[in-house]
């Protein structure tokens, strides 16, 4: 059994001329909370598609569980639970009817799971869904999905309509899930908080290319921003290099690792380095999806690729 949960080799999808996906490689480990970041339009929710077997790649290939997404559609479809952007139901029936005829439909139904997060998320069970507020009816999808107590959760945008308490205690939820169960949770967002809050790992994408992929701790203890001063410095995506750019006599450097040793052959190169600090989450997603410069011709939107930083 593969360690992957999610792999996918230089997926594409194509709509009308315009790459919605261009060439995305994704590994999503078993049993981690990963989640996937983009600004809105960056081809999020088309992978997810295509993950679920809901929009066929142009190009490229994925395995989900194992199995493939072109071929084994329902062993997927199985074996995943999914919360869309779209979230409607039928109006006349209340949550707890909706649990009664969901549950049928799945064998390894968890009651346990849908009454802890129908306590948890405070949804009034009794009430018919066409009478729920926008966050109430999000609940609702999020219930069903939990309660399937499948190995794979797929949630786009899922604290979309939630408000910062309800959102909180869904984290937290799904933190517990994971770490109990030993479920794999893959979720896209362009809210960085929520993210750093709880998951594992981090894919970056932008324009339908993977701009990052790495483990969320790393990212903390590792990624350094290196400012130096000096004639002739390299800006290229040679390792460690993320991202580079140059104003003048200054050059700063997005490094993944090794920033020290990294500074160190910058002053052998007679630069003057005048700061090595740490970055968060957002300051990384920031540096690498900003668009007020070009990024470095041949390069954009691939792993550790050269992205323009601001000064």
């Amino acid at each position: 059994m593969s360690d992957l949960a999610i792999s996918t080799q230089g997926l594409v999808k194509v709509y009308s001329k315009v790459k919605a996906v261009d060439g995305l490689n994704l590994s999503v480990p078993r049993g981690a909370v990963y989640g996937f970041l983009g600004r809105n339009g960056a081809g999020k929710t088309t992978t997810l598609k295509m993950l679920l077997g809901l929009a066929r790649p142009t190009a490229g290939s994925a395995r989900v569980l194992g199995c493939d997404i072109v071929r084994q559609r329902a062993e997927i479809l199985c074996r995943t639970a999914f919360v869309g952007e779209n979230k409607a139901l039928y109006d006349q029936l209340t949550p707890a009817e909706m649990v009664r005829f969901t549950r049928s439909f799945y064998p390894g139904w968890s009651d346990a799971a849908a009454e802890k997060c129908a306590r948890q998320l405070e949804i009034p069970m009794q009430q018919k869904f066409a009478k729920l507020s926008k966050g109430n009816r999000a609940k609702v999808w999020l219930l069903l999905a939990l309660g399937q107590a499948a190995e794979l959760l797929l949630l786009d945008e899922p604290t979309a309509g939630l408000d910062p308490f309800m959102n909180d205690a869904l984290l937290k939820l799904l933190a517990e899930d994971t770490a109990f169960e030993g479920r794999t949770v893959f979720f896209s967002s362009h809210h960085l908080a929520e993210v750093e809050q709880i998951c594992d790992w981090v894919g970056i994408i932008d324009e339908g290319r993977m701009l990052l992929e790495a483990r969320l701790d790393e990212i903390r203890e590792h990624y350094r921003l290196v400012i130096a001063a000096g004639r002739d410095l390299p800006v290229g995506k040679t390792a460690p290099v993320v991202a580079a750019a140059r104003n003048g006599q200054f050059s700063r450097y997005l490094v993944a690792r090794d920033a020290e040793a990294f500074a160190a052959q910058l002053k052998s190169q007679g630069a003057a380095v005048t700061d090595v600090t740490p970055l968060s989450l957002r300051e990384v997603f920031l540096e690498l999806v900003r668009k007020e410069e070009p990024c470095t011709s041949g390069n954009a939107g691939v792993t550790h690729a050269v992205a323009s930083l601001p000064f």
